[in-house]
């Protein structure tokens, strides 16, 4: 890669600061800072010089003095704020008002950072800035995926019970509803909930996801609820929670039946009441926000042990989707192999196929992981097998050693093609399908031009 390529890669991953401070020795300080939180910083020491630089390159946070030459802090973050509405602003000035922070704040500012100020307290006010910016980045290309996907974003399967769930998925991305998806470890719950999420009216605002397993109690409650300065050591500024963050979007709690009993009390009163009240605070928060739970475990069971509380159940549990383990839909394994084949295949040591003992092992095997078990074998036999074909000697030792069905029968020189998966895939979903060519180039994720050259191509076509 040469330095320009570099360069221009470096741009495209690192979020974009513009310093605009005519103090160097402030300057000086800041620019560590940022860069220590993965910024790329820019400088400027007049509103006019930060202007020029934001109409010749892509500028993601401004931090700006308020008495900066010519026009001043203030002026700068209107004109910002009018012509870059996307781009967050911090004013920062050492002569700290009352009325220029309310002012500031009207006119669209993130934030007001009075001098001297720690360099601690500037870079968590830019961590939660960078945070943002990912989830906003996140939004969008899953956005384009779920467009790229017409109907299920990266779901993959044409099996009978997975045009029964994309059924569900689709009634219920039009409604607001609490939603509770149930299934095995690795079924794809995450992929349900944000399929529901782009998929509906709201696909524009935020898609919050937070697994309940992950995180200790008390991490989980200042993310949910966020928590105002000072309410415990090292809460130097307050924090929004995910619940508020989430405005007019969907809140995904993975592995919901991981939160204490006391915790899923404050989340029922949350959903019920509409509001919330951050950690350390006295005031309440409205809040509008969808919730889509998920869980590995038999909720009935834990209501009975007393782990799980009854309201709050009924509460989530308006739609229930229960995602089929892969065991339960082998016949999607083929075009899931062909998925994953693609995904990690290196362009420079394509993988062409797949040998017909591999193919059987593959199809025989009940994998208590499911889906994502097999995408780890995928990714395993692409990265340490020696050929374009996928081999018995390329998957784990438990697969390799699995009794096969009618062994005898199997030629140890039998591979399937990446064609010949393509071409089994489209029949088995017009044949599922009835025919239709719409719905099956719908679940295949491909054009409908698309689906009807590969039935010429095939010699398939009616």
């Amino acid at each position: 890669m040469t330095t320009e390529e570099e360069n221009s890669a470096d741009k495209k991953t690192h979020p974009v600061l513009l310093i605009v401070e005519d103090d160097p020795t402030t300057s000086n300080v800041c620019q560590p800072v940022a860069e220590s939180v993965g910024l790329r910083v820019l400088q400027a020491e007049t509103t006019e010089q930060a202007l020029e630089q934001m109409e010749t390159q892509q500028v993601d946070l401004v931090l700006a003095d308020l008495r900066i030459p010519t026009v001043g802090g203030m002026a700068l973050l209107e004109r910002i704020k009018a012509e870059h509405p996307a781009t967050e602003v911090i004013i920062m000035t050492g002569y700290t008002t009352i009325e220029s922070a309310v002012q500031a704040m009207k006119l669209g500012a993130y934030d007001y950072l009075p001098k001297p100020f720690h360099t601690d307290e500037l870079r968590l006010m830019l961590q939660h800035l960078v945070q943002r910016l990912q989830l906003v980045e996140e939004n969008r290309v899953l956005r384009e995926q779920a467009g790229g996907r017409p109907g299920f974003g990266n779901l993959v399967g044409t099996s009978a019970k997975m045009q029964r769930l994309y059924k569900l998925i689709l009634k219920a991305s039009q409604g607001r509803y609490s939603v509770l998806i149930a299934g095995e470890s690795g079924t794809g719950k995450e992929l349900v909930a944000r399929s529901i999420h782009y998929l509906g009216p709201n696909r524009d605002k935020p898609f919050c996801p937070i697994d309940c397993a992950g995180l200790v109690p008390t991490l989980i409650e200042s993310e949910l609820f966020g928590y105002v300065r000072g309410a415990f050591t090292g809460a130097v500024r307050s924090k929004q929670g995910l619940l508020e963050v989430a405005a007019g979007g969907t809140l995904f709690l993975d592995e919901i039946a991981e939160l204490s009993v006391d915790l899923q009390a404050k989340l029922l009163r949350a959903i019920q009441e509409r509001e919330i009240k951050p950690v350390g605070s006295t005031q309440r928060i409205p809040i509008d926000v969808r919730v889509i739970a998920a869980t590995n475990r038999e909720l009935d069971l834990a209501m009975r042990e007393g782990r799980f509380r009854q309201d709050l159940y009924y509460r989530l549990n308006v739609l229930t989707l229960k995602l089929p383990p892969l065991r339960e839909r082998k016949t999607d394994i083929p075009l899931l192999i062909n998925h994953f084949i693609e995904r990690f295949s290196d362009p420079d040591r394509p993988i062409k196929g797949v040998s017909e003992e591999a193919m059987t092992r593959l199809m025989s095997y009940d994998w208590p992981g499911n889906v994502r078990e097999l995408e780890n074998v995928i990714e395993r036999a692409v990265a340490l097998g020696a050929g374009a074909v996928i081999h018995t000697v390329d998957l784990p030792t438990n697969l390799q050693t699995s009794p096969l069905p009618n062994a005898s029968s199997l030629s140890p020189e039998g591979i399937i093609p990446l064609r010949e998966l393509e071409k089994r895939a489209i029949l088995r979903a017009l044949e599922e399908l009835g025919g239709d060519k719409m719905m099956a180039a719908r679940l295949l994720g491909i054009g409908k031009t698309t689906l009807y050259r590969k039935l010429r191509e095939y010699q398939l076509a009616s």
